[in-house]
């Protein structure tokens, strides 16, 4: 059960009709949360994924949304201009049925951060990238319903002790907490 708050919504709109899937959001996304930041551009990593059919120009864009424990049950298809789509397609979650969203190296699930930095952006790098102005970034205030995900955490710690270990993973815990 959360708690009712009023909280700053942001989210992404996006244009079908205006997108040509040049894919320059996948690029400076990838770019943005490369390690050190901007130092290398690989898609596998981006927040943000292009569903492509160049020979039907059909492209479109789908961003990183929270990651799920479970597989979904839906399983329907779409047909868009004669193509069929799987419900996962258009899916913005991170889950165990696919790859799609989760950081290659580690597996940790990706989720779109809308470009946090300090200083913050005035629109998620995507938005400003999109030469077609297919993504529209907008912000509102709306009262949401908060809560801990525990599954979201629990998915972080296993990801990070596959990687370091339980003793690196305990070990940091222990100096972090420490330091509070």
């Amino acid at each position: 059960m959360g708690v009712l708050k009023k909280k700053k919504v942001k989210v992404i709109k996006i244009d079908l009709e205006k997108c040509n899937g040049c894919r320059a959001c996948e690029v400076i996304c990838s770019s943005f949360h490369a390690v050190p930041k901007y130092g290398s551009n690989n898609p596998a990593r981006s927040r943000i994924r292009l569903i492509r059919d160049p020979l039907k120009d059909i492209f479109l864009p789908v961003y990183a949304g929270e990651y799920t424990a479970a597989q979904c049950m839906g399983r329907d298809k779409y047909i868009i201009q004669g193509k069929e789509y799987g419900e996962c397609d258009f899916c913005r979650a991170s889950c165990p049925s696919r790859d799609a969203f989760k950081e290659p190296d580690s597996g940790l699930p990706l989720k779109c951060d809308m470009c946090e930095d300090d200083p913050p952006q005035e629109e998620p790098l995507c938005v400003q990238w999109c030469l077609n102005k297919a993504l529209i970034y907008e912000e509102r205030e709306e009262e949401v319903e908060e809560e801990v995900r525990p599954d979201e955490v629990e998915a972080g710690l296993k990801s990070l002790v596959d990687k370091y270990g339980l003793g690196k993973v305990v070990d940091t815990v222990v100096r972090l907490s420490s330091k509070g």
